[in-house]
């Protein structure tokens, strides 16, 4: 009898936190961002993407069962200046006539604790598939989700900057990329 009573007490406690799990499905494209950085002749330079699509599923109740896809218009690129946003759209960056997207796709999320995760997956840039993990932290407010992380790329990976820009004295190899993705729930 204590051992049934014991069940349904824990059961009961249990519930209010089941019923407020929710899965997040609508990324609010106006509230998130996706921004990069990097040193160009030892100078710190910052830079963001205006344009990205996504499809998204995430709950924070069984983190295991989510999925998230990224489309970035790397032609949204906003380097600073428009010679440079039309600099780095050309053949030897991105190449966004050929190339007009950036994509990544999650194989795998694992839950660390305290609202931090590791997301595996792949990234695309260029025609070139690289394995990427990023670390990601999550919170609530009120119905909303907020994603945030960053992780590192290596532009010569991708061969971001061909011909004379494949050096890295200028522009360094190491591209920071930082993210914070609002999503609804469903």
């Amino acid at each position: 009898m204590m051992k049934t009573l014991f069940r349904i007490s824990v059961l009961a406690a249990l519930l209010p936190l089941a019923t407020q799990a929710a899965e997040y499905t609508q990324v609010d494209v106006k509230q998130s961002a996706i921004n990069f950085s990097y040193q160009q002749m030892g100078v710190a330079m910052d830079g963001k993407f205006n344009e990205f699509t996504s499809t998204l599923k995430f709950d924070p109740a069984k983190p295991a069962e989510g999925k998230a896809v990224f489309d970035v218009a790397l032609a949204s690129i906003d380097a600073g200046t428009e010679e440079a946003n039309g600099e780095v759209a050309g053949k030897d960056w991105f190449n966004t006539a050929a190339f007009p997207q950036a994509h990544f796709e999650s194989g795998a999320i694992k839950a660390l604790g305290d609202n931090k995760f590791e997301v595996s997956g792949k990234l695309t840039i260029k025609g070139k598939t690289i394995d990427v993990v990023v670390p990601s932290s999550f919170k609530e407010e009120g119905e909303k989700g907020i994603f945030a992380g960053s992780f590192t790329i290596r532009r010569g990976d991708f061969a971001i900057g061909e011909g004379s820009w494949s050096t890295f004295d200028i522009v360094a190899n190491d591209i920071q990329v930082k993210f914070t993705i609002t999503a609804n729930q469903q």
